[in-house]
């Protein structure tokens, strides 16, 4: 069998042709499997928690993304300890999306490593890319934030609701809009307001 140059290509974050990745790498079985995950009644936790360990590449303890949910590939994820993910998030994952630990993302969050060139001659020709994204530990995402293809977050950030993550955020900033720029950073005050709140309760 030749190699499948596309899918080195689509995972090297080189351009490629989709219609050319041969079966054994095409996404299908993750859509598959993405889609029963979706019909389960809602009350069936432990059996969707199940299923998605077995969508994704890698899976740390407590872990759980609540259906409905849509995938590319599906084993192209990796997933840290306790992390959370609303309804109705989009991990468009043609290439890697690494996700870290203690990680929270609110509902209708878009990841899209997926891309298309910006010259019409060469997208007409049905070539595409695909570049990993990095969610360091302890981000929060909004809710309908979108990251787009090669985008890393830095550990701590918070990207306010409806924001569009273009290019890479450092750690400990709050970053809002669209596109996304640093609001501000998160300070020691910060952390003294809130563990002051946890302390009163």
């Amino acid at each position: 069998m030749s190699p499948d140059h596309d899918y080195q290509n689509l995972l090297a974050g080189k351009l490629y042709r989709a219609h050319n990745i041969q079966p054994e790498h095409r996404s299908t079985s993750g859509k598959v499997l993405v889609q029963k995950i979706n019909q389960l009644p809602r009350k069936q936790i432990d059996q969707i928690k199940t299923l998605e360990r077995q969508l994704f590449a890698s899976c740390g303890t407590d872990v759980f993304i609540q259906p409905p949910f849509e995938v590319d590939y599906g084993r192209h994820i990796s997933i840290g300890d306790h992390f959370y993910c609303n309804s109705n998030a989009i991990l468009l994952d043609t290439n890697e999306i690494r996700i870290g630990n203690n990680v929270m993302i609110g509902p209708r969050v878009n990841l899209f490593t997926a891309g298309h060139p910006v010259d019409a001659l060469i997208r007409n020709q049905e070539w595409e890319f695909a570049q990993a994204i990095t969610i360091s530990d302890n981000v929060w995402l909004g809710g309908n934030v979108t990251v787009l293809p090669g985008v890393t977050i830095g550990a701590g950030t918070v990207v306010g609701a409806g924001s569009v993550v273009t290019k890479d955020l450092p750690a400990d900033v709050i970053a809002v809009g669209n596109p996304a720029r640093i609001l501000r950073s998160i300070t020691a005050e910060d952390h003294a307001f809130w563990q002051a709140k946890f302390a009163s309760q």
